[in-house]
């Protein structure tokens, strides 16, 4: 006779399996930020004062409120994970449901959005934004 699988059993077996996944890859650590640390962003001159550059494939705006004042957040939107589209008048927008963050700081200027995008760490060195 085989022994019928229960809803503990299940779960305990799924969960050891995402902790073996989990575990495994290259960096162990996965697509992490610590992983692609020093690495150039994009340069000083592609950011434009008052405004911002979004990098899709590092899922990170950069923007420089004032001259010479370099700030950079997730480019995923806090309300439903859209990816944001424009840096327009100060604000970093999103396509999805409107919600717009200031350029400087990340904080919500519109909704429906409520939490404002995370800070990412940056360096500038010379002419060069690269990641903390």
């Amino acid at each position: 006779m085989t022994p019928r699988a229960t809803r503990r059993t299940v779960l305990l077996t799924s969960g050891a399996a995402a902790a073996l996944a989990a575990g495994c890859g290259s960096g162990g650590g996965g697509d992490t930020a610590a992983g692609t640390a020093g690495r150039e962003l994009t340069s000083t001159a592609d950011v434009p004062v008052g405004g911002g550059t979004i990098l899709k494939e590092e899922k990170v705006v950069v923007t420089q409120p004032e001259e010479g004042e370099f700030k950079a957040f997730s480019a995923i939107c806090t309300h439903q994970n859209c990816l944001v589209s424009e840096v327009t008048d100060g604000t970093i927008d999103c396509p999805c449901h409107g919600s717009r963050f200031r350029i400087t700081d990340g904080s919500v200027a519109h909704g429906p959005a409520t939490r404002p995008l995370p800070e990412e760490r940056i360096t500038v060195e010379g002419n060069s934004v690269r990641r903390a």
